[in-house]
């Protein structure tokens, strides 16, 4: 039996037929501001806790509140109030004929086009349940390859979308994907050849509670919703993961109310359970966790500015599918790595999987550049072309994946050879 929820009512910025916005738990984070990026800034960020957005031609973009603007007051950091939006331009008003969030997916309607997808083409698409939420939605992968049912001897690659709630265009690209693959599996020999030589599995909706917080509720919230207490809620579970989680207080928070709250221990969350098991039951040759928004390709290491002894070969193939993605649109991702940003991140996917099995593993920060150009708030219109691009990347990923890959031979001591199955679904 499927599981769905309801309730929640519409806020944030939604006008209602009254006229009347209702206010989120967190309603005073709605301002954004922009602050000139620096060496200075970059070492008091960490400490300064800042729910940032992004950076683009020289700003920092931070969804700040009162308390955010005093700490860059004391600290003597300027800012520049941004021009506010009386509403997202990814609203439910703005999408009268699509839905509630038009052409974005919600939950439900993930679930139903996954599950349509497995109908229409059972021999190469098959829906796994891989976990739970917190509040009890599902968490879905699915599986695409010629012979779906059986468990070949073929490179794997992994996709997952959709960490940050407030990310909905990183729903849509890896879904698409799924549904590409399927749609033109018997009409193009060169899809045909990938499928039939790999196992791509994709999770399009790691954080399904946020995402339906987000659309319903309060449309900039970014973590899951784990209660914290005292009205806090939530845990950034890109911070969960179990690589160098916490380590130096550096690219994570201990403060509940922080939006990069790292939870209480590492795999604290079952969204994160949920991608550790499915990662560690397979043999995936490469990862990309689909983002937004800057517009580029990160990879490890996240919590050091130190490279990575794979760092040349992780830095060939990031310029590779930033090629690949340009040549479509013409739309430059920049890449490098992590950690040379202008922050740390710890506890995320990337550095997590590449420490596991050091696999090509990739953050794509998805479109735009910047918050002027819509930040989190893509037009549906943005949809297609977003994917078009990097359904390039995406297969050249898959297509590298299979060149390399090398069968492995079943060793008793290795963690991903004994994990118990996890798939509740056949």
């Amino acid at each position: 039996m499927l599981k769905t929820k309801t309730g929640f009512i519409l806020a944030f910025a939604v006008l209602l037929a009254s006229g009347t916005a209702l206010r989120a738990e967190n309603p005073e984070r709605s301002v954004i501001i922009s602050i000139a990026k620096s060496i200075s800034l970059a070492d008091k960020i960490d400490a300064l806790d800042l729910d940032l957005l992004g950076e683009w031609n020289g700003k920092v973009y931070v969804l700040a509140g009162p308390a955010d603007l005093e700490k860059l007051e004391k600290e003597n950091v300027a800012y520049i109030p941004e021009t506010p939006r009386s509403t997202p331009p990814s609203s439910p008003v703005l999408f009268p004929q699509g839905g509630i969030n038009g052409a974005y997916h919600s939950y439900l309607e993930l679930e139903t086009d996954m599950l349509v997808l497995q109908q229409k083409y059972p021999n190469i698409v098959k829906v796994f349940d891989i976990g739970d939420s917190l509040e009890k939605r599902n968490i879905y992968a699915m599986k695409i390859s010629d012979n779906v049912a059986l468990e070949e001897d073929e490179a794997e690659v992994l996709f997952l979308g959709c960490h940050h709630a407030r990310e909905w265009i990183s729903v849509e690209v890896p879904f698409l994907l799924g549904k590409y693959l399927a749609e033109n599996y018997a009409t193009n020999p060169d899809i045909k050849r990938l499928v039939d030589q790999s196992e791509i599995w994709i999770v399009p909706l790691v954080n399904p509670d946020g995402l339906e917080y987000t659309i319903h509720v309060y449309r900039y919230w970014r973590k899951n919703r784990r209660d914290n207490g005292k009205s806090n809620f939530g845990v950034d579970i890109n911070r969960n993961y179990g690589y160098k989680w916490g380590i130096d207080n550096a690219g994570s928070s201990l403060n509940p109310a922080s939006e990069v709250y790292r939870g209480t221990a590492a795999f604290s969350e079952p969204e994160t359970r949920a991608v550790r098991d499915l990662f560690l039951s397979k043999d995936f040759q490469a990862m990309i966790s689909f983002h937004s928004f800057s517009q580029v390709i990160l990879y490890p290491w996240g919590y050091t500015k130190l490279p990575s002894d794979k760092d040349a070969q992780m830095k060939e193939i990031a310029a590779e599918m930033s090629a690949k993605i340009q040549a479509v649109n013409g739309r430059l991702y920049d890449y490098g790595q992590s950690g040379t940003s202008l922050y740390l991140t710890n506890g995320d996917v990337t550095d997590w999987t590449f420490a596991m099995t050091g696999i090509p593993s990739y953050t794509i920060e998805l479109p735009p550049i910047d918050e002027i150009g819509g930040g989190f708030f893509n037009r549906q219109e943005d949809i297609d072309p977003v994917f078009r691009e990097n359904l390039a990347a995406m297969t050249s990923l898959i297509e590298h994946s299979i060149q390399n890959y090398l069968p492995v031979v079943p060793n008793p001591f290795d963690l991903r050879t004994n994990i118990s199955k996890i798939f509740k679904k056949d």
